[in-house]
């Protein structure tokens, strides 16, 4: 049962980074007041909307450019390039990852997003980019998991239509419109979706459910606690969200992902407690 985990895990990994090479190539832009149309895209039959994010077709380049609130902008050339030619490197190394993918296929009912696309995404960026300084460590990282999620999110919503040449050709295009128009494009919005969300949806419908219950649970019994290093990384977005609300994230909040930030601050502070008491 675990070779077979782990030729599904490499057979999906495949498909995603298919997915990810075959797919249009995105430019994406931060949504701000200042925001406006660029020349060289068009912006469909109702053209530029100042109001909300926008998707620009540029046919000279074969470029979509999609603009995504709260977007972080790279500030150095080197990030510049990463964001513009290798988010698929990125996208490889974190489709790669055995216990990222474990985690999102068969950790649903307990997983949070963001431990992927925040948490296992930024450390993959890091880790591949250690000369990049924090903030540009941070622009790869949104750009690339806004690239896998927003490809994934198209296919979901993607339909056919009745010329079948014309829907194959436009239908990831046509799910990203979609995907846009039931509400603006948030990278906070981006961070909640599980990256692997829907290649569960499609292995469930080949595996019986015995055979679903089988994998989870040989993943379950090799199931990773919190590390150290993680903590910290919890830790350091527990700092932002205090500078952002005012106030530290809380244990008992309702959402997920600030109770995860303060699970991380609490298991360092236990860290600490523990040292000093030899």
């Amino acid at each position: 049962m675990t070779e077979a985990v782990n030729d599904t895990l490499k057979a999906i990994a495949a498909s995603l980074l298919m997915e990810q090479v075959l797919a249009p190539k995105f430019e994406f832009k931060p949504k701000t007041q200042a925001s406006s149309a660029q020349p060289g895209f068009d912006y469909g039959d109702d053209g530029y909307d100042p109001k909300k994010c926008n998707m620009g077709f540029n046919e000279d380049t074969g470029t979509f450019q999609i603009e995504i609130k709260g977007l972080v902008e790279p500030t150095s050339k080197e990030a510049a390039r990463i964001c513009s030619h290798d988010l698929n490197e990125v996208i490889t190394a974190f489709v790669q990852d055995k216990p990222t993918m474990e985690r999102g296929l068969f950790d649903r009912e307990e997983l949070v997003p963001q431990d992927l696309t925040l948490t296992r995404m930024g450390k993959i960026v890091k880790e591949k980019y250690p000369q990049l300084d924090e903030h540009d460590q941070e622009a790869v990282r949104q750009h690339a998991i806004a690239a896998l999620n927003l490809t994934q999110e198209a296919k979901r919503l993607a339909t056919g239509g009745d010329d079948g040449e014309r829907s194959a050709n436009t239908a990831l295009i046509d799910g990203v419109r979609k995907f846009m128009n039931v509400r603006d494009l948030d990278i906070d919005l981006i961070d909640q979706i599980n990256p692997f969300g829907e290649a569960y949806s499609i292995l469930a419908k080949t595996m019986s459910e015995e055979s679903l219950k089988q994998v989870a649970a040989v993943i379950a019994a090799k199931k990773v606690k919190l590390t150290p290093e993680e903590a910290r990384d919890l830790a350091r977005r527990a700092v932002k969200f205090k500078q952002e609300r005012g106030r530290l994230p809380s244990i008992t909040s309702q959402d997920a992902w600030e109770r995860r930030m303060a699970e991380g601050v609490a298991f360092l502070a236990r860290m600490k407690a523990e040292a000093a008491n030899g």
